[in-house]
């Protein structure tokens, strides 16, 4: 049985009701819990639990303190393409968008990727628009085989792929998958997704635990807040999670938390998730699930992100662009949304550690991919020691 099945289990009326009916006890008794069942996890989503955000933050930052350390992981996206034939409303890749469509060259890819590199930065995320034929799996294997002589970690966010594509692609050294559903209501999903690849619903929602069975490292997933309420979403997403992280427990899990930004395009978001919503969805998930990592992005603002530090977060991305080439290339094309943080990996460095925490720019480095020259420089230091 897949998440899809799981899903259809929760009646959102029901939800809806628990949500309503929670009372300023019932979040007391939750926060007094060392675990939380689901419906705990609702509670602290509820109206209730708003004048208790300041314990829960108090928790959260002392579950994270103890599962990770005062650490922020820092990576930054790389768009290789933004060719789609989606008609997802809400991106400004939509197929229907009039803007200007670019794919790297295997030379720019390399660019890039020196271009990054020198950053310090060891974890890449890699992004493609959907369309297969351009950006195709050879196209992004040849890619990884470059990316693989700069980064540890390669982290994969493109459409949604068959168990065999995965195989290869893991196989070729990506070892992590971002993958969002966007939205968790289905009906929803058909309307906003058009007659594209993507509009296949459970197919996408599948897509994780396709990717859990062959393998990969880790799995983070997520829902684009506002196009939905937000406390169903966020409620799903963590149920989602919890059950990636209970059904693989080899795999690392994280939620990332985007909320909607201005696009290329007419869609605007139907449901508003302000900062007070987006602080108290963090807070709920870090009590629901102590060990999973929680990103959060340059879509929010710096002084967002800066107030957020110490709430649960694991992850950041610095030095972002959403333009494809747009770390090394100044040509003109359009980004897929448009970020709100626009500091650089050296200022994101100097932000962590002045408040106490340590910016990690590598924490996985698989066992196959010592090059030649690390393993000369090992047995030297053998040969030669002191």
């Amino acid at each position: 049985m897949s998440f899809f099945n799981i899903q259809a289990q929760y009646q959102r009326r029901e939800l809806e009701d628990i949500l309503s009916q929670s009372t300023p006890e019932d979040v007391l008794r939750v926060l007094q819990k060392a675990s939380l069942n689901e419906k705990d996890f609702l509670m602290l989503l509820s109206p209730a639990a708003l004048p208790f955000l300041e314990q829960m933050a108090q928790k959260a930052h002392q579950i994270t303190i103890r599962q990770f350390g005062k650490t922020i992981l820092l990576f930054t996206p790389m768009y290789l393409s933004n060719f789609c034939t989606n008609q997802c409303v809400y991106c400004g890749f939509n197929t229907c968008n009039q803007i200007t469509r670019k794919q790297l060259t295997l030379e720019e890819v390399e660019i890039e990727a020196k271009a990054i590199a020198d950053t310090g930065l060891k974890h890449i995320l890699i992004l493609t628009g959907d369309a297969r034929n351009i950006a195709s799996i050879d196209y992004l294997k040849s890619c990884i085989h470059i990316l693989s002589r700069y980064f540890t970690s390669i982290s994969i966010e493109i459409y949604a792929l068959e168990a065999h594509e995965y195989r290869e692609l893991i196989h070729a050294g990506v070892d992590a998958l971002t993958i969002y559903q966007e939205t968790y209501n289905p009906e929803l999903y058909r309307e906003l997704h058009g007659k594209g690849p993507k509009s296949d619903y459970q197919f996408r929602i599948e897509a994780p635990e396709r990717a859990c069975r062959e393998k990969i490292r880790a799995v983070n997933i997520g829902a684009l807040l506002g196009l939905d309420e937000w406390q169903i979403e966020a409620f799903m997403t963590g149920i989602h999670a919890a059950y990636l992280q209970d059904s693989f427990p080899e795999v690392e899990v994280s939620i990332s938390l985007p909320r909607m930004r201005p696009h290329a395009g007419e869609f605007q978001p139907q449901c508003i998730v302000n900062d007070r919503n987006l602080i108290q969805i963090l807070l709920a998930f870090r009590l629901f699930m102590p060990r999973a990592g929680i990103t959060i992005s340059t879509r929010e603002s710096e002084t967002f992100r800066n107030n957020i530090l110490r709430l649960g977060v694991t992850k950041m991305s610095a030095g972002s662009t959403t333009r494809v080439g747009g770390h090394t290339n100044s040509e003109e094309n359009t980004g897929q949304f448009e970020i709100s943080d626009h500091r650089t990996v050296s200022e994101m460095k100097s932000f962590i550690q002045s408040h106490g925490y340590q910016p990690v720019f590598k924490d996985w480095q698989p066992i196959s991919g010592m090059d030649s020259t690390i393993k000369e420089n090992h047995f030297e230091e053998f040969r030669n020691p002191g």
